[in-house]
């Protein structure tokens, strides 16, 4: 298939609303729940399949999607990134998907069918979910259904962390943090200046040493987000993988989240 036959195909989708572990303790369940009971939003899951009308189109290794607690939803096909609004809908027992937006490369590896299986599926309308753990099905009203299960836990070490920061999109203000396991530290960027402190990990807690940083000077609103985040360093934090995402927490109370590998 061609390029430009691939992005006709994916626009045709549009809008795809989208998207669609714990080595420490704090926030699971604080997102929806399916109908039975189990969290859908704040969960990467990997894709695994997608049926419509009676035919199974296997995903990629890599297709993945995951829906916030905001109401954002983002994920991959395995070729083409997407973002979507999510509205998950009473007890979580449904879910619509909407607005979505596609980037539109042709990739030889992720059969053209199967992304247009999946934004048929998930676009159609409100979507019934059945959780049973490590494992989601959704299923439009015509029975066609996506399955979805639990990725593993990112590593806490050498994932690059890029953290939520409130207000800031795009590359500008976004602050990312790697954690060295052998040398027992962490470095990274914040949204003005880079960084660097020991870091050292024990019984689901990172204390943190005070930061080195370079001096430069942004604009308020960066440098306000900057000051938050070095609120953590100089003291001790509690933290969470959640699959990919992970949570900081201080003795003050002051929580921090970031997402591996964005």
């Amino acid at each position: 298939m061609t390029l430009s036959a691939t992005v006709a195909a994916v626009a045709a989708l549009v809008p795809l609303a989208a998207a669609c572990g714990s080595e420490a303790a704090d926030d699971a369940g604080s997102g929806s729940v399916g109908a039975e009971g189990q969290p859908i939003t704040g969960v990467r899951w990997s894709i695994d399949s997608v049926t419509i009308d009676g035919t199974t189109h296997r995903a990629p290794d890599t297709a993945h999607v995951r829906i916030d607690d905001g109401g954002e939803a983002a994920g991959s096909t395995g070729c083409n990134s997407f973002s979507a609004r999510a509205d998950v809908e009473g007890d979580g027992g449904r879910v619509r998907l909407s607005d979505a937006m596609f980037t539109e490369k042709a990739c030889a590896n992720t059969p053209a069918d199967f992304e247009k299986s999946l934004g048929r599926t998930l676009t159609t309308g409100s979507l019934t979910t059945r959780n049973e753990g490590e494992r989601l099905t959704l299923t439009t009203a015509d029975g066609d259904t996506v399955r979805l299960s639990r990725s593993q836990d990112a590593s806490l070490y050498g994932t690059k962390w890029t953290v939520d920061t409130p207000g800031q999109r795009g590359g500008k203000g976004r602050a990312v943090l790697t954690f060295d396991q052998d040398a027992k530290t962490v470095s990274g960027r914040l949204p003005c200046n880079r960084v660097n402190a020991d870091a050292t990990v024990s019984d689901g807690r990172i204390t943190l040493g005070a930061p080195s940083t370079t001096r430069m000077v942004c604009e308020g609103s960066l440098m306000d987000a900057e000051k938050r985040i070095l609120g953590l360093f100089g003291g001790r934090a509690e933290y969470r993988i959640d699959h990919e995402t992970l949570t900081l927490t201080s003795e003050d109370g002051t929580t921090i989240r970031a997402v591996a590998g964005q």
